[in-house]
């Protein structure tokens, strides 16, 4: 018989104000490795070596560790037999002329002359992608009589049984999904965990009293405690069920009003197994609702304006954020997972005395990111920033807006840059470039309206740092030179894709009402985009964002995979890159910014992740992170 979460635990803490500092002190620990004081806890992988078919042969790729020695090199073997007849040392890839779909593939390290153990055997796909087939639930009927379905949305990966591999988390989506300001029913949310051969471990079913849309249900999947398996945590209600079928709360209640609306009844904060989806730690979800009309509106817009992430507040060990509120009022809580139980670290409220100048400067999504070189992250949250203390950082009064980015965008300037677009058509700063620790505006400008898309990224090989262009601008350098008056158009997301240092356009293509995945080159000499992929099959996400399930560098070299559904949701599509590159850097999932940012990619509106380190045309070799595996 499932078992019913009737009880709710509280989360230990001493409140002090709205600040809560531990009343506990838990020692970092080291498992496998011995780790400076200073080093961040990341998952420890396999090789997620791939081999790929191609017209000129088969394509392999594998990851370079961020815990391994500078002079590590590979040797590959097809069937058994070396390929190389030297040790691989400028790159992570190999274009095997001889292979075929026949061919099996591993990989062995040498290090000081000596080869280790060798790598994953790995079979080889027959096209650029892998088919990750998923179960769709059944759709239904709301009070109202209103019938629905359900579509693959946003998802995460995590390593969920410690095996270094990654494991998908998808969210479904029903087709009456709401934002915000709309009034009306929903179907319930479910979220799946598969293994890459697409077979379920769980499923989750956050029950009616959690509404669908792209601002309720942030789900961040991380390894919280060090145990080396990544945890899920979502915010519940009564009648969620648990992976493993056991209700949380109560099952029978039902908190939607006439609107179709969840505005009363207990919300919880619940920490779930990764490898079962049983449900480990459920307690009180802060930051609270409190009194609805507080945060802006009466009907339920703004209270219910959810972002989540991860940041390594103490600068070793990652702790969650639950954000709530970004149009006026303004809330943030911050918690640990440790040894089995939850501890709350410090809530932030803009309305707090001192804290008046953060509200309505959020976004709808967050970063986090060693702002001010403590080795410390902090929250950058919109047009502001929260320390790690849980301290108001920097705020600049110019508002809220959809699109942030936030990484090394200019090597030029110490330190980590933000880059952001403004809604409010008097704010002074429309779009503009930022010091991450003061907030300080390096570049920007005054546009007069709602600025809705803008983009950081490295398209042009001729100009130092990343480019800048927003939706009705031109393209900039971004120290704020005029590169050209037409911008690409394509103003979503970027991907590392080909085997060049500058960083492509993923987007979609409009095929009537649904978008059809594709990743773009701008053509920097001719102004103009060139198609590098259509992934004709799949369809993107979230309307006119035209986002995909999920980037992320996955397996093989540092560049990243992008995730699709396909056009009836039956299986996720993979897709890879089959570029050859010279280009050698450690996995991207070994640079805290860029693994938080993965983190928190599903959260509202989807963005594209950075890197610590500048990564571009130019670019200087990064240094190997600063970090431990458990």
């Amino acid at each position: 018989m499932a078992k019913n979460w009737a009880y709710l635990k509280m989360a230990k803490g001493i409140v002090i104000g709205t600040l809560v500092v531990s009343s506990l002190v838990i020692p970092l620990t080291t498992q496998n490795n011995v780790q400076a004081a200073s080093s961040r806890q990341m998952e420890s992988l396999d090789r997620g070596l791939t081999a790929v078919k191609t017209f000129e042969g088969v394509f392999i790729s594998w990851r370079l560790f961020g815990t391994e020695p500078s002079n590590v090199s590979f040797n590959l073997y097809r069937n058994g037999q070396k390929v190389n007849s030297n040790p691989i040392s400028s790159s992570t890839n190999y274009l095997d002329a001889n292979g075929s779909t026949d061919s099996t593939y591993y990989i062995k390290a040498v290090i000081n002359n000596t080869e280790q153990a060798a790598s994953e055997s790995v079979k080889v796909w027959g096209q650029n992608y892998l088919n990750l087939p998923i179960q769709k639930p059944s759709g239904g009927t709301t009070p109202d009589g209103v019938s629905y379905s359900y579509s693959a949305n946003d998802a995460s990966v995590g390593d969920l049984d410690g095996d270094g591999d990654y494991e998908i988390i998808v969210k479904w989506d029903p087709s009456n999904s709401k934002d915000n300001s709309q009034d009306g029913y929903t179907g319930n949310v479910y979220v799946d965990a598969y293994h890459l051969d697409g077979t379920r471990l769980w499923r989750i079913n956050l029950g009616k009293n959690i509404r669908a849309g792209a601002h309720y249900t942030q789900f961040v999947v991380y390894d919280l405690d060090g145990d080396g398996r990544s945890e899920v945590a979502m915010k519940t209600a009564d009648g969620t069920v648990d992976g493993q079928g056991s209700v949380i709360g109560s099952a029978n209640a039902d908190y939607r009003d006439t609107k179709g609306r969840v505005l009363s009844g207990p919300e919880y904060l619940t920490i779930f197994s990764g490898g079962s989806g049983r449900a480990l730690e459920n307690i009180r979800f802060k930051p609270e609702r409190g009194n609805v009309c507080d945060w802006g509106d009466c009907y339920g817009n703004r209270v219910d304006r959810f972002l989540a992430g991860v940041a390594y507040l103490d600068g070793q060990r990652p702790s969650l954020i639950m954000g709530r509120g970004y149009y006026n009022k303004t809330m943030l809580t911050a918690y640990n997972y440790r040894n089995g139980d939850v501890t709350e670290l410090w809530t932030f409220d803009s309305d707090d005395s001192g804290n008046e100048n953060y509200a309505g400067q959020g976004n709808h999504s967050l970063s986090a990111a060693d702002l001010d070189g403590d080795g410390k992250d902090e929250i950058v949250y919109g047009a502001m920033a929260i320390d790690d203390n849980g301290r108001g950082l920097h705020t600049t009064g110019w508002g809220h807006g959809d699109a942030h980015h936030v990484g090394d965008l200019n090597p030029n300037h110490s330190g980590i840059e933000i880059y952001q677009v403004h809604e409010n058509a008097n704010s002074p700063i429309g779009m503009g470039i930022r010091d991450g620790d003061s907030g300080q505006l390096l570049w920007g400008i005054k546009t007069g309206k709602d600025t809705g898309r803008g983009v950081a990224a490295d398209i042009d090989p001729r100009y130092a740092g990343t480019e800048l262009w927003a939706s009705g601008q031109a393209l900039y350098s971004v120290t704020g030179s005029q590169i050209s008056s037409t911008p690409p158009s394509s103003m979503n997301s970027t991907i590392w894709w080909d085997g060049d240092l500058s960083r492509e356009l993923l987007d979609h293509k409009w095929s009537g009402s649904f978008g059809v995945g594709t990743i773009y080159k701008w053509n920097y000499q001719q102004n103009k985009l060139d198609t590098l992929l259509t992934a004709s099959g799949t369809f993107s996400n979230n309307g006119t964002k035209g986002n995909p399930s999920l980037q992320v560098d996955l397996f093989g070299d540092w560049r990243e995979e992008v995730i699709w559904r396909t056009e009836d949701s039956s299986a996720l599509r993979i897709y890879t890159t089959t570029h050859v590159t010279t280009q050698r850097i450690f996995t991207l999932m070994h640079d805290a910014l860029y693994r938080t940012s993965i983190a928190s990619q599903n959260t509202g509106y989807n963005q594209p992740p950075h890197t610590s380190f500048y990564l571009g045309s130019g670019m200087k070799t990064p240094s190997m992170p600063s970090i431990y595996t458990p």
